[in-house]
């Protein structure tokens, strides 16, 4: 028996190597969006592992994440909605299913919020009613129901906005510095955020009132979201203890990627958290306890389901 289990233990430590050597590429979204951060994180943590990763930036998720279904690169970060309605071919990917995602990790959740000059008058959600705001996002259409989501919060939609048309969250910081928008929306975090902080003379992040009938009314547009709050000072923009539109992030693959390569990234996202947080302050909010939790729709790669069973997370979160 003790043989057994020495074998067994052998033969991960060689599961897990045998994917050291390989390149990967790692799809994210342009510098300063909070994936490029979050897929700079993810590279960080694999290279402090032993994988040879490297991020492939596009525009928005709503590109790359067929393209990581194709094959063209074998990781991706996005967050789990957007990557559900890809595998079901659902919304903006309507008719075009791709079937061969699988989930590598469930990381942190992606905390966002709409954005105001700190010297503004606009002090709540329901206070940008007729305001030029950020809208379009030709390239990210994520965005769009994300926007609704949290404006149903205050009993208004996009409709209610005089609308700046940009293509993507990017696109709406500068819109917003350049004095075009009188808000913009955007993962707290972000290096853009910063940036944009900075640029204008400081920030007011506007809250969400964390109600059940709020939270429904936000998973009328976007079902994956729940609201998480941010401590006074935490983020740009938080100037008081407050809670935040937020969900959940991913690491995904192309189902061809091999058992071994699936094995080690999830082992490396599990293991080097440190890495993680101080690559992007944002994974401050991951808990490696929960990189296996229920997706709902797309299913987890094999070789990190193998990963996971070795380390005794529940069945249930297992796809």
């Amino acid at each position: 028996m003790k043989h057994c289990i020495i074998a067994a233990a052998l033969g991960s430590v060689a599961f897990a190597s045998a994917a050291s050597a390989q390149n990967v590429g790692i799809a994210t979204s342009n510098p300063g969006s909070i994936f490029h951060n979050i897929g700079t994180a993810v590279a960080s943590a694999a290279n402090r592992a032993g994988i040879n990763a490297t991020i492939q930036p596009a525009t928005s998720p709503n590109q790359y994440i067929p393209f990581v279904n194709s094959g063209g690169v074998q990781f991706g970060v996005a967050n789990l909605q957007e990557v559900n309605y890809a595998f079901e071919g659902k919304e903006w990917f309507e008719g075009q299913p791709n079937p061969d995602l699988r989930i590598v990790a469930t990381i942190m959740p992606l905390v966002e919020a709409i954005f105001v000059r700190a010297d503004s008058d606009i002090m709540t959600v329901a206070d940008l009613k007729g305001r030029p705001m950020v809208d379009g996002y030709t390239a990210q259409n994520t965005i769009l129901p994300q926007l609704d989501a949290i404006y149903a919060t205050a009993g208004l939609s996009r409709a209610d906005m005089e609308p700046v048309n940009v293509p993507s969250v990017v696109g709406g910081a500068d819109a917003f510095i350049q004095g075009q928008a009188d808000g913009f929306i955007f993962g707290h975090g972000a290096g853009k955020v910063r940036e944009a902080d900075a640029a204008v003379g400081g920030l007011r992040a506007l809250s969400v009132e964390p109600t059940e009938e709020n939270l429904a009314k936000a998973r009328e547009h976007w079902p994956a979201a729940f609201f998480y709050e941010l401590k006074a000072g935490s983020m740009p923009g938080v100037e008081e203890d407050a809670w935040y539109f937020a969900y959940p992030q991913v690491v995904f693959a192309n189902a061809n990627v091999s058992d071994e390569e699936a094995y080690a990234m999830a082992k490396a996202i599990y293991e080097q958290t440190e890495t993680l947080k101080s690559t992007f302050p944002g994974f401050n909010s991951f808990d490696p306890a929960h990189i296996a939790d229920d997706t709902g729709v797309t299913p987890y790669h094999p070789g990190a389901l193998k990963f996971f069973e070795e380390q005794g997370l529940p069945a249930e979160a297992n796809g």
